[in-house]
């Protein structure tokens, strides 16, 4: 790595991170995974390898091989042979990683983003989620129909005003 940050292959780690963060999460397509809070960490070591690090939502995620894959195919793409993905687990992932900009998007899909800080960082008075807001009309009267939505990571609600079901992407 030369003095201005940038290695041998001309890529800094913050085009490594840049670019690692145009794969989007393939269950929420609108999330990239740098909006997802799952991308850790990314960087070019001194042989050329692109070394990424990545955490799962949930332990078992499917997801993470196709996430793997994406971005192996990326950075292949982009003339870099040698890419190494880690999955690690711990620390485990919290929806307090989310960027805002990811949970706006969430919401603007028709999931309702998590609200409030994970129970991992617990910081004062608990903090009891009693009401989920509908993502269409706003609306705070809805009730959960299912602990677990279309992925694991997601409940199902449903509104009772404009009656519409949606997925609640549930605090970690």
């Amino acid at each position: 790595m030369s003095d201005a940050g940038m290695s041998d292959a001309g890529i800094s780690d913050a085009d490594v991170l840049d670019l690692a963060a145009t794969v989007n999460d393939p269950e929420i397509p609108v999330l990239s995974i740098r909006d997802l809070g799952i991308l850790r960490d990314g960087h070019i070591e001194g042989d050329g390898t692109v070394r990424l690090t990545i955490t799962p939502t949930y332990s078992g995620c499917p997801a993470m091989d196709a996430i793997r894959d994406d971005l192996e195919r990326v950075f292949h793409d982009a003339g870099h042979e040698r890419v190494q993905v880690d999955l690690v687990l711990a620390p485990a992932w919290t929806t307090d990683w989310m960027t805002a900009e990811g949970k706006a998007k969430l919401e603007e899909y028709g999931i309702a983003p998590p609200t409030g800080q994970s129970a991992a960082r617990p910081q004062g008075p608990v903090r009891l989620g009693l009401t989920v807001k509908c993502p269409r009309c706003h609306s705070l009267h809805t009730r959960e129909l299912s602990r677990f939505g279309s992925t694991s990571c997601k409940a199902l609600y449903v509104c009772q005003d404009c009656r519409e079901p949606f997925d609640y992407f549930k605090v970690i």
